[in-house]
């Protein structure tokens, strides 16, 4: 048995003396060559259309050195306090800031009203008193007529506009100053009205914590609501100081 078994071995080809052949085939065919060629592309055109999108972004806004001049410019606004009320010796009055950002927030809650934008509102809101940041708040009491006051502070805002760097925005803020000053929109329309009805409701707040009488600046805008939602708001007013005695 054990000669038949080592002659078994003899004639069984060796494994060894086999040659091995291994076949390999590209990875990179033709058609997927082309898919990694079509991606690439793709990402680099993404790319640059992305690039683009953030160049054009950049180019419309202001660059942060002459952006953060105008915001330092504006903080006048935060501590000029609004000459009425200093004029009637009224304590800790409101800064032209205040005015402005309580008619923002006029604006934003205001109800709907066909045919008016209320962001555009809002940004009138914003900017309808900014030339004041120069100027002050110049009353009818100090005696400058109209005329010449609109030329201070049309002077006022194109140095304004200038400081943020001229552009897109810059031209927005004027053209919104513009529109207000000219009551020349419904919108305009709109924030004239929040303006006198943030006055006389700051008044009523005044007669209520401090005990004044400031009947004139109710006497001021009496019958000069243009808009029915300052009819209504002021008709309110008006109902609140009533019953406040």
């Amino acid at each position: 048995m054990s000669r038949l078994f080592c002659k078994s071995l003899l004639l069984t080809p060796s494994l060894a003396s086999a040659p091995i052949r291994f076949s390999f085939k590209s990875i990179s065919s033709p058609s997927s060559t082309s898919r990694v060629h079509r991606m690439a592309t793709e990402a680099s055109s993404s790319s640059s259309s992305n690039a683009d999108r953030e160049a054009t972004s950049s180019s419309s806004s202001a660059p942060a050195s002459s952006a953060i001049d105008f915001l330092s410019l504006c903080h006048r606004l935060k501590t000029t306090k609004r000459a009425g009320w200093v004029k009637r010796d009224v304590k800790d009055p409101e800064s032209i800031a205040d005015h402005m950002y309580r008619m923002g927030l006029m604006a934003l809650i205001a109800s709907d009203i066909p045919g008016v934008d209320r962001d555009k509102c809002i940004k009138i809101a914003l900017v309808h008193d900014i030339a004041e940041a120069i100027v002050g708040d110049i009353t009818p009491s100090d005696g400058v007529p109209k005329a010449e006051k609109s030329r201070r502070e049309q002077e006022a805002l194109d140095h304004m506009c200038k400081l943020l760097g001229g552009g897109k925005i810059a031209k927005e803020i004027g053209e919104l100053w513009m529109e207000y000053e000219g009551n020349s929109s419904p919108e305009a329309k709109i924030v004239k009205d929040l303006d006198k009805i943030e006055m006389i409701l700051q008044a009523l707040e005044y007669e209520k914590d401090q005990g004044k009488d400031l009947e004139e600046f109710f006497q001021s805008t009496a019958g000069k609501f243009q808009t029915d939602l300052g009819k209504a708001w002021a008709s309110e007013v008006a109902s609140r100081r009533k019953k406040q005695g």
